[in-house]
C-alpha cells in the first residue's frame, strides 16, 4: 500500500503522542505498585470500561471476525457472542465483590479466601501459569496478526513483517514501563477513538464499493452465499451441529474460563474493577464494557467481511479479506489513519498484556514468594524488568505460533469446567483452595486426553461439543469429591473474607452465624432480574442495530425497542434500590 508524506506525518504524531503520554506519566506510576498497576484505585467508570474494550479490539479482531464471517456467516460470531451472559453475571453479581475485596490481582484473592499452604500453592502457580504461558500465547497471537497485516500493507515477507512488530513492541512495552496504568488507560481511550473512527469510515467505503447495502444482499444471494447474512445457524449446518450450539448458548459461557471472558470476572477485566473509584463505578466501567464489546463495535467489522465476499471470492485466507479492502478501495487521504487505528488496536491490547502478566509476576510471585520486605521503588523497578521479560518471550512465542484461532481453541478447552469454581467460591463457603487446584488440573487432563486418547479434534464442531461437555461433566465431578473429602477453610478465614467482602448471605449461613453485624447482600433476586435485562439490552441492541443498517426495518426498530425497555429496567432497579443499598 503506498502512503504518501501526510499518510507518514499522521503515523508519526500518532507515535509521538503515545510516547507523550508515556511520560507524562512516569513519576505517577514510579510512586509505588498501586499506582503503578492500579492508578491509585481512582479511575472513573467511562475510562476503565473504554480500556476494557480498548483491550480487547486488538489487531486480529477483524480479521478473525472477517474469518468468522466468511466461513460461517454472520451467525459465526457465535463463537463469542454466547459470553453475554457470562458478561452480564459479571456486572451485576461479581463487580461490587470485586471493588470490595482490596486486593491488587484477581490471583491474590486466593490468599483472602483461602489460607495455608494450599492457597499460597495456588496463587504462586496461577501466577506463573497465567502471567507467562498463558499471556504470552495471547501476546503471540496479536503479534502474528500485526505481522499478518504489516505483511499485506507494505508488500514484505514474514521476518521483515515481524521485525516492525519487533519495533512496535518495543515502543509499547516503553511506554507501559514508563506510565504504569494510568499511562495505558490514557492511552487506551486515544486508540479506541482512532480505531473505532477508522473502522466505521472502512465499513462505509466497503458497502460503497459493492454498490451499498441493498446491491450487497442481491450479490450475496446471486453468489449462493445469502445465508451468510442469518444472525443464528441454520439447524444441521455443518459448521455448528445443534449440538454444538447448544454447548455454546447452554454451558461454554458459564463453565469455560478465557482470557477476557472469565466467569465472575478475572484477569485484566478485574484489574481495572480494582481501580475503579469505588463499587458504583466497578460496576458501571463492567456494564459500558459489555455494551461497547456486543452490541456497539461488531457491526463495522462484520459490514466489511460481507462486502469482501463479494471482492475477493474464493481467498485462501479470508481473514486477509478486511486488510485487502482497506488497501484497495480506502482513499489515499486515509491510508496513514487506517494504518495509525491499526497500530492503536495492536498497542492498546500488548500494553494491557504486558502490565497485567507483570503484575502477577511481581506482585503474586516475586513479592510474596521473593523478597517480601523491598521498597516500593523495588518492586516499580521489578515490574519494569517483568515488562521487558514477557516482552522477550511473547516474541519468541511468535516465531513458531501459526494459527491465531487454534490458539483461541486451546484456551477454551484447556479451561472447560473452571467456570463452576470460579463463580461458586464468592456464594459458598464449603469451597477450598482444593477445590479450585483440582478443578484447574482435572480441566487440562481431561481435555488432553480427549484430544490424544480419545482422537476427538477442537477444530470439528461436533468433537469439539463433545470435548466441553465431557470434560465439563468430569472437572465439575472431581472438584465437588474434592471439596467434600477436603477440610473447609478455617473459621478465621472464612470470617475474615465475609466481612471484608459481604457476599450474599445466602450460601454463607454457618459463617453469617458467626459475624451477625455483618449487613451482608439481600439482593440475589434484583441482580437475577438486572442480568436477564442486561441479556435483553445486549442482544436486542445488537441484532436491532444490524437489521437496521440491512435494511430490515421493522424488526430492528422492535429489537432495538426491546432492547432500550431491557436498559429502562436496569436503570429503573439501581435507582429504586439507590446507591446506597447497591454498594453495600
Amino acid at each position: 500500500m503506498r502512503l504518501d508524506a501526510l499518510d507518514w506525518s499522521i503515523i508519526a504524531l500518532y507515535f509521538a503522542f503515545n510516547v507523550a503520554i508515556g511520560l507524562y506519566y512516569k513519576r505517577r506510576a514510579s510512586r509505588d505498585t498501586a499506582e503503578f498497576f492500579l492508578s491509585g484505585r481512582n479511575v472513573p467508570w467511562w475510562l476503565a470500561g473504554t480500556s476494557m474494550v480498548a483491550t480487547t479490539f486488538a489487531a486480529d479482531t477483524p480479521l478473525a471476525v472477517t474469518g468468522l464471517v466468511a466461513r460461517n456467516g454472520v451467525a459465526g460470531n457465535w463463537l463469542w457472542w454466547n459470553l453475554v451472559a457470562s458478561g452480564m453475571l459479571t456486572v451485576f453479581f461479581y463487580a461490587r465483590l470485586w471493588r470490595r475485596s482490596g486486593v491488587m490481582t484477581d490471583i491474590e484473592f486466593s490468599e483472602i479466601r483461602y489460607a495455608g499452604p494450599p492457597a499460597a500453592f495456588l496463587r504462586g502457580f496461577r501466577a506463573l501459569y497465567l502471567g507467562i504461558p498463558i499471556n504470552c500465547i495471547i501476546l503471540g497471537w496479536v503479534n502474528l496478526a500485526m505481522v499478518k497485516i504489516l505483511q499485506l500493507l507494505f508488500n514484505v515477507g514474514k521476518l521483515e513483517a515481524l521485525a516492525m512488530v519487533l519495533g512496535l513492541i518495543v515502543l509499547t512495552s516503553t511506554i507501559s514501563t514508563l506510565s504504569g496504568l494510568w499511562g495505558v488507560l490514557v492511552t487506551d481511550l486515544f486508540q479506541f477513538v482512532i480505531k473505532m473512527s477508522m473502522v466505521i469510515v472502512l465499513a462505509v467505503v466497503a458497502v460503497h464499493a459493492v454498490g451499498g447495502i441493498d446491491a450487497m444482499k442481491t450479490k450475496l444471494v446471486a453468489s449462493g452465499r445469502g445465508s451468510v447474512l442469518g444472525f443464528v445457524p441454520e439447524i444441521g449446518s455443518a459448521w455448528m451441529p445443534m449440538i454444538t450450539f447448544l454447548v455454546y448458548v447452554s454451558v461454554n459461557w458459564w463453565a469455560t474460563w478465557y482470557p477476557g471472558a472469565e466467569p465472575g470476572g478475572g484477569g485484566y477485566v478485574a484489574q481495572r474493577m480494582f481501580s475503579a473509584k469505588d463499587e458504583k463505578h466497578s460496576l458501571f466501567a463492567t456494564l459500558w464494557f459489555n455494551i461497547a464489546h456486543y452490541a456497539v463495535r461488531p457491526w463495522p467489522w462484520i459490514l466489511v467481511a460481507l462486502a469482501s465476499l463479494i471482492l475477493y471470492p474464493g481467498l485462501a485466507d479470508p481473514e486477509t479479506g478486511y486488510v485487502r479492502v482497506m488497501i484497495d478501495y480506502l482513499p489515499s487521504s486515509l491510508r496513514g489513519l487506517m494504518v495509525a487505528a491499526f497500530a492503536a488496536a495492536y498497542m492498546s491490547t500488548i500494553a494491557t498484556q504486558l502490565n497485567w502478566g507483570a503484575s502477577y509476576l511481581v506482585n503474586d510471585f516475586y513479592r510474596r514468594f521473593l523478597r517480601r520486605d523491598a521498597s516500593e521503588v523495588h518492586y516499580v523497578q521489578a515490574s519494569r524488568v517483568a515488562t521487558v521479560l514477557l516482552t522477550v518471550i511473547s516474541a519468541v512465542v511468535t516465531l513458531y505460533m501459526g494459527s491465531i484461532a487454534g490458539a483461541w481453541k486451546l484456551l477454551i478447552v484447556t479451561g472447560a469446567g473452571t467456570g463452576t469454581v470460579l463463580l461458586l467460591r464468592w456464594y459458598w463457603w464449603r469451597i477450598n483452595a482444593w477445590s479450585e487446584v483440582s478443578a484447574m488440573i482435572s480441566a487440562f487432563v481431561v481435555s488432553v486426553l480427549m484430544q490424544t486418547v480419545a482422537g476427538l479434534d477442537s477444530d470439528r464442531p461436533v468433537d469439539f461439543a463433545w470435548i466441553m461437555i465431557v470434560t465439563v461433566a468430569v472437572t465439575t465431578i472431581v472438584w465437588l469429591a474434592v471439596t467434600f473429602l477436603t477440610a473447609p477453610e478455617s473459621r478465621d478465614t472464612l470470617v475474615a473474607f465475609y466481612r471484608r467482602t459481604r457476599p450474599s448471605r445466602f450460601g454463607w449461613e454457618p459463617v453469617a452465624a458467626w459475624a451477625p453485624e455483618v449487613r451482608a447482600s439481600t439482593d440475589g433476586l434484583a441482580n437475577l432480574l438486572d442480568w436477564i435485562a442486561g441479556c435483553v439490552l445486549i442482544y436486542g441492541v445488537l441484532f436491532g442495530v444490524g437489521k437496521l443498517l440491512l435494511h430490515d426495518t421493522l424488526p430492528g426498530v422492535l429489537l432495538v425497542g426491546l432492547g432500550c425497555i431491557a436498559g429502562g429496567v436496569i436503570y429503573r432497579d439501581l435507582s429504586r434500590r439507590g446507591w446506597r443499598a447497591v454498594v453495600e
